[in-house]
C-alpha cells in the first residue's frame, strides 16, 4: 500500500496502466467519511475487509449498473480507502488499512463493526 513518502501513483502498474491514488498525507477524514457514507461503497469495503485479500472488481455483485459500480470504485480509490492495481486484465482492489490506521486509529474497524451490526439488525445491504 501507499506510504507517506510514496508518490501518488503506484509503480505496480502492469503494461503502463496505472491509476492515481492519494499519498497517505493527502488522505482527508472528510473524504473518507463521505466515501463510506454510501451504502454500495460501504458494502464493497465490508467485502474487502471480510476477504482480507485483494479482489477483482468483477467479484462484487452490486445491484447497480456497471458505470455506477465504476464510479463507486473511483470514489473509494480517490478517497484513499482502496488501492487499485492492474494485474493482467484484472483490476485488483485492496483496502489501504495501514494508511487509514496510521492516520485515523480505529476508525475503519469501528465503521466496519457498526456496519456489520446494522446488517445483522436490519438485514442485508441495500
Amino acid at each position: 500500500m501507499t506510504s507517506a513518502s510514496a508518490p501518488a501513483t503506484s509503480a505496480a502498474a502492469v503494461g503502463g496502466r496505472s491509476l492515481d491514488h492519494p499519498t497517505r498525507d493527502e488522505i482527508r477524514i472528510e473524504t473518507v467519511l463521505h466515501a463510506l457514507s454510501d451504502p454500495m461503497r460501504l458494502r464493497v469495503v465490508r467485502e474487502l475487509a471480510a476477504a482480507d485479500a485483494e479482489l477483482t472488481c468483477s467479484r462484487f455483485d452490486l445491484p447497480v449498473s456497471k458505470s455506477t459500480t465504476t464510479h463507486h470504485f473511483r470514489v473509494l480509490r480517490e478517497s484513499g480507502i482502496v488501492q487499485q492495481v492492474y494485474r493482467g486484465t484484472a483490476k485488483m482492489n485492496g483496502l489501504r488499512r495501514d494508511d487509514l490506521e496510521a492516520l485515523f486509529p480505529g476508525l475503519l474497524d469501528s465503521i466496519l463493526d457498526a456496519a456489520n451490526r446494522q446488517v445483522q439488525r436490519i438485514g442485508e445491504d441495500r
